[in-house]
């Protein structure tokens, strides 16, 4: 594995040489260091930490606060891949507080980037934070920040009439600066159709074979967030099940008294013990 530092223009050029994209979500060190170890591309610190660590209902409740410790944290575990920061609901209302908020990921989290959802809505707000330095990954199809607009968590993209959208939405958020956008639960031809229509990478997530690199939330995939799992992800682990048989062991070995055993305490000297008992 290189050791090198994954740069903005890294993605740009895996899109040119064909080589795929690999993007996983980590909200803290441990984690984050795991994934950067492996050899990820793309670190993303994504607002689904709200459900999936901080146990909230939707993502909809997570603050700017909440991003910025998480991709913090995040930060310390990440020396090779790219940090990119998700930006929150209501984070970017106006090019203002996109670009103020922005800077937060980049100045105090040390992200490299950040992400927001949207298309022909927050054209002006991604311009703004281009211009002011910002790297932009955007995020088109089901944008779950807005997904009651949306109808809910569905596929997007599948009558002509929203692909056309879709597609329309990509070549503006390319236009203004993006250097990559995710594509999420949108047909596997459609999302071909952006992908070799646009000149910046695509990421899908639902969203087909064809895309420029793939994205899961690391929980979902490892088996660590068992409340929902999307028709999208594969499972590649169970660590929900590995830890809940540890704990049961734990538990078992501890109420019969095996644990813990002598290995896993330490002693004092008898002549100190002696000392000890005769202290007044």
């Amino acid at each position: 594995m290189d050791d090198k530092k994954v740069a903005i223009e890294d993605i740009r050029a895996k899109k040119r040489s064909g080589e795929k994209i690999t993007m996983l979500t980590a909200y803290d060190y441990p984690m984050a260091r795991i994934l950067d170890d492996a050899g990820i591309d793309i670190v993303l610190v994504g607002d689904s930490l709200g459900m999936v660590v901080l146990g909230y209902d939707s993502t909809l409740e997570v603050t700017m606060d909440d991003m910025i410790r998480h991709a913090q944290a995040a930060r310390r575990g990440t020396k090779r891949a790219l940090l990119v920061g998700d930006m929150p609901y209501k984070s970017f209302d106006t090019p203002a507080d996109a670009v103020k908020n922005a800077r937060r990921f980049i100045e105090e989290a040390g992200c490299a980037a950040v992400k927001l959802e949207g298309g022909a809505d927050v054209i002006e707000q991604t311009k703004a934070m281009v211009a002011a330095g910002i790297p932009v990954m955007g995020h088109l199809g089901l944008t779950p920040q807005s997904a009651d607009k949306l109808g809910g968590f569905k596929v997007q993209g599948r009558d002509a009439e929203k692909a056309k959208e879709i597609l329309a939405d990509a070549k503006k958020l390319e236009d203004a600066g993006c250097f990559s956008i995710v594509l999420e639960c949108v047909p596997d031809r459609l999302a071909k159709m952006v992908t070799d229509e646009s000149g910046i990478p695509t990421i899908g997530i639902g969203a087909g074979i064809h895309c420029d690199g793939q994205v899961l939330v690391l929980y979902d995939m490892i088996g660590l967030f068992d409340r929902f799992t999307p028709k999208f992800v594969k499972k590649y682990a169970n660590v929900s099940g590995e830890v809940s048989a540890g704990i049961k062991a734990f538990i078992s070995e501890v109420r019969s008294g095996a644990f813990p055993g002598g290995e896993h305490s330490f002693k004092m000297k008898d002549e100190e013990l002696e000392k000890l008992r005769k202290i007044d």
